[in-house]
Order: structure tokens, then C-alpha cells, then sequence
């Protein structure tokens, strides 16, 4: 397959599945097996990384220079310590470095934590929609979101699906929870691409099709969190929890 066709195509899948509530880590597990090519490679995998990254920061470009105001700013100041609280769970991913690994060989683990991740979506649709806001945060409210960003590492499981279902479960609006799961995101996308993506601009890796690849994912993944906060507000996370079991039992029955 064409270089630049597969760079589209990583570009398609990291900015869709890395927003909605579907799991990139697992895409990038069944979609290889069901196109018949291999997954990204490590310069094209960082790249797209900051493609999302991108994406978050243009989209939430607002929330983010308003943080900068933390030395003067009472909220800014509350909602910087709630995402570097919701954050410190992230670290522990380095202990289950080697199981994760295995996990994402194996395609029936990927199906089995998707369908997993279904459940949790559906049952997002039972807790009460509350309007608390993200500056009303308890600092237990940003560990709890944390670990569930946490679950994340497992292939297959959604980081803003457990993220956002948290976020609602204590309390915060469906908007507030899909902020907070965004804006954490900011920190983790950002580990995950940038020192990779470091080298492999230092490395002259960074090449047409690395770019392409870079420019859809930001594009695509702008769309998806813009889709995603509409699709919240008027219906919540239950057509996700759909896709996600569907797609998880065809997974472990057929690949």
C-alpha cells in the first residue's frame, strides 16, 4: 500500500478513535488485521500523536491560555491542580509496561476490553446529569478520574469513555466531564508523542507522508471532539456503548 495512503488512513483512525469514546489503542490492533497491512510505525505513531495533540490545544486554546493566569486567578489556579492530580495516576502505566505490551498482541484481549468498555459507556446513561462545574472539583474528584484514565494503558479501553463516565459520576455536567477528560489529555497526549516525535524530527525521519499523516489526525480528531460534545449533550455515551460491544464480539469471534 502507498505511503501516503496508510499515513492517511493511521491519520483517519488516531484523530476519530483517539477522541470518541471507542479506544485508538484498540483500532490500531484491529484495524491492521482486518486492512492486512502493519500498524505505524514509531515515527509515524509519535507524529500522530501531536496531530491530536494539536487538535486539543486549538480546540480548548482558551481553557488553556486562561491557566496561565494561575498566579492571579483563584480558578485557573483550582483547575491547574486538579489536572496535575488527575494526571499522577498516568505514572503507574510504567509498572504495567510489559503486560500491556502483551495485551496488544493478543486481538481477543483488545474485543474483550472493548466490550468491557460498552458496558461502562452504557451505564454512563445512569448517573444523574449533575452541573457542577470543573472549578468545583474536589481534589479526590480529579484522583478518580485519574485512575480511570489509568484503566486506559489496557488496549481496547476508551481513555475518554472511563474518563468522562467518571468525570459524570462525580458529578460534573456531561460538557464539564468531556472538558476535564480533554484537557487531561493534554498532558498524557503529549507523553505519549513528544519524545518521539522529538527524535524523529532529529532523526530526519519526519517526511511527506509523516506530515500528511499529522495534518489529518488534527483535523480529524478537531471534527471528533467537536462531534463527540454534540453527540453528549443531546443523547450521552449509549451510541458508543453500541459500537463498542458490537465491534468487541466480532472481534473475539472472528479475528
Amino acid at each position: 500500500m502507498n505511503e501516503y495512503l496508510q499515513a492517511i488512513i493511521w491519520g483517519l483512525v488516531q484523530g476519530l478513535t483517539e477522541f470518541l469514546p471507542v479506544s485508538s489503542s484498540g483500532h490500531l490492533v484491529i484495524v491492521p488485521e482486518l486492512v492486512g497491512v502493519e500498524p505505524p510505525d514509531l515515527a509515524l505513531s509519535a507524529v500522530l500523536h501531536l496531530g491530536t495533540l494539536a487538535a486539543i490545544v486549538v480546540y480548548y486554546w482558551s481553557d488553556l491560555t486562561a491557566l496561565l493566569k494561575f498566579g492571579s486567578d483563584e480558578k485557573a489556579r483550582h483547575v491547574l491542580w486538579m489536572l496535575l492530580l488527575g494526571t499522577l495516576p498516568a505514572l503507574l502505566a510504567i509498572v504495567f509496561r510489559d503486560e500491556v505490551d502483551s495485551l496488544q498482541s493478543s486481538t481477543t484481549a483488545v474485543g474483550v476490553a472493548l466490550i468491557g468498555t460498552g458496558i461502562v459507556l452504557w451505564l454512563s446513561q445512569l448517573v444523574h446529569d449533575k452541573q457542577a462545574v470543573l472549578e468545583e472539583g474536589r481534589w479526590y474528584d480529579a484522583l478518580v478520574v485519574g485512575f480511570a484514565q489509568l484503566l486506559a494503558v489496557i488496549p481496547g479501553v476508551s481513555r475518554s469513555g472511563m474518563t468522562i463516565t467518571a468525570g459524570m459520576g462525580r458529578g460534573l455536567s456531561r460538557h464539564e466531564a468531556a472538558r476535564f477528560s480533554f484537557l487531561l489529555g493534554v498532558p498524557t497526549i503529549a507523553g505519549a508523542g513528544l519524545l518521539e516525535g522529538i527524535d524523529v524530527v532529529g532523526d530526519g525521519r519526519l517526511g511527506g507522508p509523516e506530515i500528511v499523516g499529522v495534518v489529518v489526525a488534527g483535523l480529524t480528531g478537531y471534527a471528533a471532539i467537536a462531534l463527540l460534545l454534540r453527540i453528549l449533550e443531546r443523547v450521552g455515551l449509549r451510541p458508543f456503548s453500541y459500537y463498542c460491544v458490537v465491534v468487541g464480539a466480532l472481534v473475539v469471534a472472528f479475528l
